[in-house]
Order: C-alpha cells, then sequence, then structure tokens
C-alpha cells in the first residue's frame, strides 16, 4: 500500500479523499489555489502545497506544477477526484512517465469512452442497447438528413462533452439548424473537438447509472445503481440509491450490461455506465461512460457499506484482491439520497455566486447523516470554480424514511452570506413527484420556486441591518450594543406592522437602497422624511403598505431634517445572530450582513411564514410621530464628572447654557460637537495624561458625553465601552433616538433632569410604544448639584467610594484618589466579584476600570436607591474579608516576542 498520495483536487471531494487516507494511515498532500488558502482541505491535509494564483487553468489544471509538487514531496500516487484532470488521457501518462501511480483507468480507456462516437461503438460491440442515433456527423446537411430518419425531437450533442456542456434539444428543423454550429463551437473551445452526433429524444427519460469497478484484468463488478433523473439543465441535483420504481428486472439487466460493456475492454479502477431509461416503454438505452469516481458515489457506499474511494486505492496499489470475491461480500441495505449544495442563485437562473459566507452551520453527522464539505464559517468562496459546497448524503431503512432524515437535515443546514441552493433544495422536498419517485430529466423544467427575499440594486450611501435592543450582555468586553441609533423610531415600525420588538429591520442614513421585493409582504417606513416611491409611485411614512411580488422600493434622500429612515417588514429581515443580535457593526466587521453595509448585489432573507400576514394596523396619531427637527433639547443626567473635580462650575454653566453645533465627522461611533472650549479646573490629568480631560480609563455609559481634549462628542451605539476622558452629562435612555437624527449643522441644546424623572419618561415612553397612546410624564429642568450621589469615608471602608451618577442605567463607583494604584484595582475587582455572586435582579454588565468599577442595571426593574444600598451592603462585606481575598492574576514574562 501508498505511504503518501496526492489529491490533485479541491473542495469536497479533496476532503472525502483525505478521510480514506487517514482511516488507512496513508500521509495526503493537498494542493490549492490561492484563492482555496483557508479551505477545509488544506487544514486537514498532512501537507499542504500552494499552486499559486488564478483559475483552474493556472492551478488545478496546471499538470507539471502538480506533478513537480508529488515528486518533491515523494508521494507515490496521485488521486485525481473528479473534474479537472480526472479525465486527462495526456495527464495519466505524464504520471506513469514521472513514475507515479494515476488512481484511476488507463490512458487509453478514458480516450475511448471519453469521445462519446467511439463509446457507442464500443457499446454495440459488447451489445449494449442504444438509443436510436447516429455517428459523427459531417455537416449540417447530413445533420438534417439523419434528424428526419430519426424523427424530432433529437438531442445533439458534442462527442468530447460532458457535465451538460455540448448539447442541445432540437424539437425542429430550425432548432437544429440554429443549434448545429453553436454546439461544434461548445465542443472545440471546451473540449479541443468539435464532433457531433445525433441521438433520439427520449421525452419520458430517466438517468439511471450503475457503478462499476474494474480490475483491469478482464473482470468488471456492478455494485448497484443510482438514479441521478433529478437534473436543471443535464447538471443533477439529487441522486439516490437504490433507483426507485424500477423494474427488478431492468435493474439487474442494466447491471449485468454494464459488467458486460467495462469488462469488455479490460476496464481498471472505479467506473460508471450511464443509462436512459424509457419509463413509458421501460427500456433503457447506453449513455456514455465516466472513467472516474462520480460526484454521487456517496449514496452506493451508504448503501452498499463500502469504501469506494478504499477499493481505488488499494487497486492502484495493486493489493484489493479478487474483486468478485469482494463484491459478493457487499448486500444493499436500506435507501440512501443526495443533494448537492452549490453556491448559486436559483432566483437569478442559477448564477455562481462567489464571496464571504459568514456563516455555516450543519447538523451533527450520525450513521444516517453524512455531509461532504470543504467550508467552514468565514470562508471565501472564490468564483474561479464550480460552485459546490458540500455534499448532504443521508440514508434510511426506506426511501420514505431517507426522505424524512435529508428533511430534517436540510431544515438544520444554515449557509448565509452568498446565495445558495439550500431553499430551493428545501421547497423541492415538498415537491411530489420527486416524493413519489417520478422524476424524469426534464421535471425540473417546470419547477417553480419563488423565495422569500429582497434583492439590493443599489445600498444607499449606508443601509444596515439592525434589531433591538442590539447587543446586549456584552459591553464589559468593549463589544458595543449596536443596534437601530433611532430606537424609537425603529420600535415604532415594528409595533406597526406587529412585529415582535426583537425583529430585525433595515437602518437608512442619508441616502437610501432601491430594493427588489422576491415576494408579497408588508412594509412601513418609519424616522426622518425620505423620498420613496414603489413602483415609481410615493408613499407615504408610518402607513403599513402592501408590496406585491417583483415590486421595486426605490428610496431616494432624506430631507433636510433629520438623518435615519427605518424600514421595517412583516416577519422582519433574517439573517444570523452574532452575540446573540443581527445588529451590523461595521467596525468590528461582525452581525447583519456579512459584518457591512448593504451592497448592490446582497439578498436579504424574509420570514417566507410570516412576511405576508394580515395586519390590522391603527392609524397613529402625530403625537406619537418622533418629533424631528434641526433644532434639539437632550435630556441628560448630570455628570458623572462635573465640578469642581474636572470642570470649573462656569465651564459647566456654559456646557448647559450653550447650543452646541453638530460637527461634520459624526457617525454612529459619536457625534462631534462644536462649542466653547472649557477652562477646565486641572492643569493636566495628572498620572491619566498631559491634557486636564484625561483620567484613569473607566467604563463609559450609553450616551455619554465624552470629552476627547477640548472637543465633546455624544458616545453613539457603536462608541467605545472604555476610555480615559472626563464625561459631565449622559443623555437619558428616553431620549438617545434623537441622537440617531442630528446631522451636520443641527444645533443642541442640553438640559440636565433627575434620574426620577428619566425613569419616568422612559417608562411612560415604553408604554406608550406598547399602546399606541400617548402617554407623557410632566417633567422639568433640575438643579444643577453635584453628580456625586453617594459618599463612603476611608475611616471605615478602607478607601474613600465615591459612586457618580452615569445617565439613568449606569453608576460609576470609584475608589480613592487618581492615581494608578494595585490596591484599588483590586477593591475593584473584588467588588465586582461579589456582585457576580450576591446579584439582584435588573443588574447588567459590570466592568472595571483602572480604580472603577461601573454598574450598568435596569432602572425600570432595580432602583437607583436599593442599588446602591446594596453596594454598601457589598463594601462592608468586603472590609471584613479583604486580608483573606483573592483575585484571579497571570505572570507576563517580558518581551513578548
Amino acid at each position: 500500500m501508498f505511504t503518501k498520495v496526492l489529491i490533485a483536487n479541491r473542495g469536497a471531494i479533496a476532503t472525502r479523499i483525505i478521510r480514506t487516507l487517514k482511516k488507512l494511515n496513508i500521509k495526503s498532500v493537498a494542493v490549492y489555489a490561492e484563492s482555496d488558502a483557508d479551505s477545509l482541505h488544506v487544514r486537514i491535509a498532512d501537507e499542504s502545497f500552494s499552486l499559486g494564483d488564478g483559475a483552474a487553468a493556472q492551478t488545478y489544471l496546471d499538470r507539471k506544477k502538480i506533478i513537480a509538487i508529488a515528486q518533491q514531496t515523494g508521494a507515490q500516487a496521485i488521486h485525481p477526484g473528479y473534474g479537472f484532470l480526472s479525465e486527462n488521457s495526456s495527464f495519466v501518462a505524464e504520471c506513469e512517465s514521472a513514475g507515479l501511480v494515476f488512481i484511476g483507468p488507463t490512458a487509453e480507456q478514458m480516450i475511448t469512452f471519453g469521445l462519446k462516437h467511439k463509446a457507442r461503438e464500443l457499446a454495440q460491440a459488447a451489445n449494449v442497447p442504444l438509443c436510436p442515433g447516429t455517428d459523427l456527423l459531417k455537416d449540417l446537411d447530413d445533420a438534417i438528413a439523419a434528424a428526419a430518419n430519426i424523427g424530432y425531437p433529437v438531442m445533439l450533442k458534442s462527442t468530447a462533452g460532458g457535465g451538460g456542456i455540448g448539447m442541445q434539444l432540437c424539437n425542429s428543423q430550425s432548432e437544429l439548424i440554429a443549434a448545429f454550429d453553436s454546439v461544434k463551437r461548445l465542443g472545440k473551445n471546451n473540449f479541443a473537438d468539435d464532433g457531433v452526433f445525433l441521438e433520439k429524444f427520449i421525452a419520458a427519460a430517466r438517468h439511471i447509472e450503475v457503478q462499476v469497478f474494474g480490475d483491469g484484468k478482464g473482470t468488471a463488478v456492478a455494485i448497484g445503481e443510482r438514479d441521478c433523473s433529478s437534473q436543471r439543465r443535464n447538471q443533477k441535483v439529487v441522486e439516490e440509491c437504490p433507483a426507485p420504481n424500477l423494474p427488478d428486472a431492468q435493474r439487474k439487466a442494466m447491471q449485468q450490461t454494464a459488467e458486460q460493456l467495462l469488462a469488455s475492454v479490460s476496464y481498471r479502477n472505479a467506473g460508471t455506465v450511464e443509462f436512459i431509461y424509457d419509463s413509458i416503454d421501460e427500456r433503457f438505452y447506453f449513455l456514455e461512460v465516466n472513467t472516474r469516481l462520480q460526484v454521487e458515489h456517496g449514496v452506493t457506499e451508504e448503501v452498499y457499506g463500502v469504501d469506494l474511494v478504499e477499493w481505488m486505492l488499494r487497486q492502484a496499489a495493486g493489493d484489493l484482491g479478487n474483486i468478485k470475491a469482494l463484491r459478493d461480500q457487499l448486500s444493499p441495505a436500506g435507501h440512501a439520497i443526495q443533494v448537492r449544495v452549490y453556491a448559486e442563485d436559483p432566483a437569478l437562473n442559477f448564477q455562481p455566486c462567489a464571496g464571504l459566507l459568514s456563516k455555516v452551520q450543519f447538523p451533527e453527522v450520525h450513521s444516517n447523516l453524512r455531509i461532504d464539505h470543504w467550508i467552514e464559517s468565514g470562508i471565501e468562496v472564490p468564483a474561479f470554480f464550480d460552485p459546490m459546497l458540500a455534499k448532504i448524503i443521508v440514508r434510511g431503512s426506506d426511501r420514505e424514511e431517507a426522505l424524512h432524515n435529508l428533511s430534517t437535515a436540510l431544515t438544520n443546514t444554515y449557509l448565509y452570506g452568498i446565495e445558495t441552493n439550500i431553499g430551493y433544495l428545501r421547497s423541492l422536498l415538498q415537491d411530489p413527484t420527486l416524493l413519489e419517485g417520478r422524476m424524469t430529466t426534464r421535471y425540473l423544467n417546470s419547477f417553480v420556486y419563488q423565495p422569500a427575499r429582497i434583492d439590493v440594486i443599489q445600498g444607499g450611501t449606508q443601509t444596515t441591518i439592525q434589531d433591538y435592543p442590539g447587543r446586549s450582555g456584552y459591553w464589559h468586553v468593549g463589544v458595543p450594543t449596536s443596534g437601530p441609533f433611532d430606537s424609537y423610531s425603529f420600535r415604532l415600525g415594528n409595533r406597526l406592522l406587529n412585529n415582535d420588538e426583537a425583529t430585525a429591520g433595515l437602518e437608512i442614513t442619508l441616502q437610501g437602497p432601491t430594493l427588489k421585493f422576491g415576494c408579497a409582504t408588508k412594509i412601513i417606513l418609519t424616522g426622518a422624511a425620505i423620498d420613496a416611491k414603489l413602483e415609481g409611485n410615493a408613499i407615504p411614512l408610518y402607513e403599513v403598505i402592501s408590496v406585491a411580488a417583483g415590486q421595486q422600493l426605490q428610496l431616494g434622500r432624506i430631507t433636510d431634517k433629520g438623518a435615519r429612515t427605518y424600514l421595517a417588514i412583516a416577519g422582519g429581515i433574517q439573517c444570523p445572530d452574532y452575540l446573540n443580535s443581527k445588529s451590523t457593526f461595521t467596525l468590528g466587521q461582525f452581525g447583519g450582513h456579512n459584518g457591512r453595509a448593504l451592497r448592490a448585489g446582497d439578498v436579504l432573507a424574509l420570514d417566507a411564514n410570516n412576511c405576508n400576514a394580515k395586519i390590522d394596523s391603527p392609524i397613529l396619531s402625530d403625537e406619537l410621530k418622533p418629533q424631528i427637527n434641526n433644532l434639539w433639547q437632550l435630556r441628560v443626567i448630570y455628570g458623572p464628572h462635573g465640578a469642581p473635580d474636572f470642570f470649573t462650575p462656569k465651564d459647566i454653566n456654559t456646557f448647559f447654557n450653550t447650543d452646541w453645533e453638530v460637527h461634520y465627522n459624526s457617525s454612529r461611533t459619536g457625534v462631534r460637537l462644536i462649542g466653547p472650549k472649557p477652562e477646565w479646573a486641572r492643569t493636566s490629568g495628572g498620572e491619566a495624561g498631559m491634557h486636564p480631560s484625561n483620567i484613569h480609563d473607566n467604563a463609559y455609559a450609553f450616551g455619554t458625553v465624552d470629552f476627547t481634549g477640548d472637543m465633546p462628542v455624544i458616545l453613539g451605539p457603536d462608541g467605545p465601552s472604555l476610555g480615559g476622558f472626563v464625561c459631565p452629562a449622559t443623555v437619558i435612555s428616553a431620549d438617545l433616538w434623537k441622537l440617531g437624527q442630528v446631522r451636520a449643522g443641527d444645533k443642541i441644546r442640553f438640559l440636565p433632569v433627575t434620574i426620577d424623572d428619566a425613569v419616568a419618561i422612559e417608562k411612560t415612553q415604553n408604554q406608550s410604544l406598547r399602546t399606541l397612546e400617548n402617554i407623557a410624564h410632566a417633567w422639568s429642568e433640575s438643579e444643577l448639584t453635584s453628580p456625586i450621589v453617594k459618599r463612603l469615608a476611608a475611616a471605615e471602608f478602607g478607601e474613600n467610594i465615591v459612586y457618580r451618577a452615569a445617565g439613568d442605567h449606569f453608576l460609576l463607583v470609584e475608589y480613592g484618589a487618581l492615581e494608578l494604584d494595585i490596591k484599588l484595582r483590586f477593591r475593584a475587582h473584588a467588588l465586582m466579584q461579589w456582585l457576580q455572586q450576591n446579584t439582584l435582579a435588573g443588574l447588567r454588565e459590570l466592568t472595571p476600570g483602572i480604580r472603577s468599577l461601573q454598574v450598568h442595571y435596569d432602572s425600570q426593574q432595580l432602583s437607583l436607591g436599593n442599588l446602591l444600598a446594596h453596594l454598601e451592603r457589598g463594601e462592608r462585606e468586603l472590609i471584613l474579608q479583604l486580608a483573606q481575598l483573592s483575585v484571579p492574576s497571570r505572570i507576563v514574562h517580558i518581551p513578548l516576542s
């Protein structure tokens, strides 16, 4: 047996071959194009070598390169898989000249069966039934005369064709005349042979093939048959073993005929004899021989319990033994079905799709489920090669169970990022023709598949998928919430469509996209006024609009007030959750549609079960619509940092009495403001930095006003969670939506309110969204007192502890003086551990800083007073345990490199 084998292929077949090599303790050598560098076959092989950049001709078809790598690595044999060089007779000869074993048939056998007219001659000599047809045609006149003799319809075929290339159905003489030169040209361009011939076309044809294995010495054995009738443009889609609804007499005759044909040429290794079966008169005719391992070999393996790749290896190594004796040990059990998963778009005539697969999820394999594939989440599918991603193979005790297992496997398969045929396959499994086993080679031509989707014709300035409340629970590890910048408008749209509040929709910034709907659905636009047209007709905001399949929605510019419009769709947009949210974080390149804004060519999946549900939506009162203008009042909580510690009293008065202008360089990260510079209470930040705005790093609250030097920035949903700058005010939760609508040149005035008012305002806002009734809370501006809401003295607690309000959902706990001291960091960590062990309903993330701990809490569940009492209780318990407490630590050795 060989000790090392090179696989001259890629994708699913490469990983399949490696699996058998590992089982046999044979070292594997993978080759790959640079665009396939992250493919699974590269990672799991024992050795991997690059073939360089380029398409197939420069990589997987470069015979010299591949043979050189085989010699360099000490490989004794090359397995070609299927496609590429698997039926290249010149490659076989070159391998043998280089002292390498080609795992497959001889070059002469490839040449003989590769030319279809020669294969027909061999079949005729072996008494194999032939479909009425011709030898090679001399010219068009010869074709016209032959077709008249055979009778229309006829199939015009390239003698060197394969994979559905070079085949054309002709129903009349005019169609034959139109196709003749085209088919000859296809044969010349793809196979360097423009020879063509005719065969009678059988309308109710099934494609049945027999798996054969030859020992190269005159013996060939059949290992069952497969039905490959489910084809689209002569490309197989569903394959199964055994063939359903096939009389046993015909089954046996096919297998004997296939054995007879390949034995007549002393065929070597694995091959497949394909037949056309006329399901009306129950007769079969020779079609062709494939001199390689077939894509669908797996269904035969599952039914017969055989490893065909192992047989190929052992035969090539000369230690397979008596194949008739081996065949006699095999007995079929059950039924197996395979579907091919492709990166192609069924809604766009199955055009191949290249790009990022951001989510790859297959079900767990087991005794009745096998998945041959090469993909993982985050892989780029190149445009250069066959778009097959995987083969899903199931087995059952009978065909009904196998179909059930296949349906389950497809339901639990999730691929996202580019279009695939997974949805098409799921739909196909509901088709009575397939379920009843009545397939013919042309039945898929009439199969209609209409996916629930949106095609992005133009992406707009920045259109992203968002959901509410975004990515909760990861603030402490630096992951922002993302989510809709104007969450009020977003939530209102979902409410009016009767969607769940967490349903994903689109956030549209400044200039909208053009979208084509693949199914009937209902939509609503909320937020800033935008030029919106459905099929050229203007549509209003805040009204449920019915959209028909095929209609286009054109969203132009947002008017001069506001920055973002939201599109909600019945049932929502379907995309993978990333950290429990569908929201797009473009800076982090995750969430939403492949972690980025939409662009032309993208496809968004809809909820097929709910996208056109009946909706009784009330007319929305103007009081509930967000008031969007260019002069904004933002209600804020004073703090966490104020006067006299960081700002002068004059700075704070100026801050609250200034109409700040929105800077043009504002985004979802933060809204920059233009206005007066502070005088500052300090000359520098001390140990924290040279500028008086600098402090030791601490966590930021959502919507806090962060002075980055002398310029204030209101942190947005994609902003940082931690930093070293002071923050004199924090926007209340109920007003955070306004940040999503401010635009360059707008003016903002900050209004201080109490925490109690902020909590009440948020409560009534939530009630209004639920009931669609205007419920308001009477509030007033508050006096500017201290942002410090509580202190604990060092005399009693070892360090001075200060509690600073950071909006209505965050509290900043600070320890000791403004200096870098490990014991202060220890105290913050000790409190964090205590809170993790002694939690409260309403507590969210805990984020430690240099000398602080930020407590995120839901003020609708947990009051500030109760939280402060709980924190004091913690400190009283901890002060008694400090000498015995420990926190996790690690040793870092310098230099790190």
